[in-house]
């Protein structure tokens, strides 16, 4: 089921353009407006699930493999040194779009230690459709 008023549902179903790095039948992995570090994508479902708690066990069972296939194409495309994956559940937690999704967040020596409280960056178009490219090709 897909939510008509939701933003999330709308860039995963194509129907938002996006700095896509992967696409499947049930997800779209784009690179996030306000990266925390360079390279930072959101893992969103096609269907509508407010948060981790409504997700089912279709989508449940997918997202996390797939968060390690993105990260290891971020390892060996980006260079990065590790990721994080963030998965924010309710306003209190930082969720900002009611639609779930996973953060993948690569991580690079030197950089920024924590993820708690980070302070969004900013990306252009063209830098993002850069980084994608990276990511994309070595998934």
């Amino acid at each position: 089921m897909r939510d008509e008023n939701c933003i999330f549902c709308k860039i995963a179903n194509g129907e938002i353009p996006s700095a896509t790095v992967y696409e499947d039948e049930k997800f779209r992995v784009i690179l996030d407006l306000g990266p925390a570090t360079k390279g930072h994508a959101l893992i969103l479902p096609k269907e509508h699930f407010d948060d981790v708690c409504q997700l089912n066990e279709v989508y449940a069972g997918g997202v996390l493999p797939l968060a390690a296939k993105i990260g290891r194409a971020m390892k060996q495309g980006l260079g990065c040194d590790g990721f994080n994956l963030v998965q924010n559940n309710g306003e209190a937690a930082g969720q900002t779009v009611r639609h779930f999704h996973m953060h993948v967040i690569p991580r690079y020596a030197g950089g920024p230690k924590g993820i708690a409280a980070w302070e969004p960056g900013s990306a252009d178009s063209k830098e993002l459709e850069e980084l994608a490219d990276k990511i994309r090709t070595n998934i």
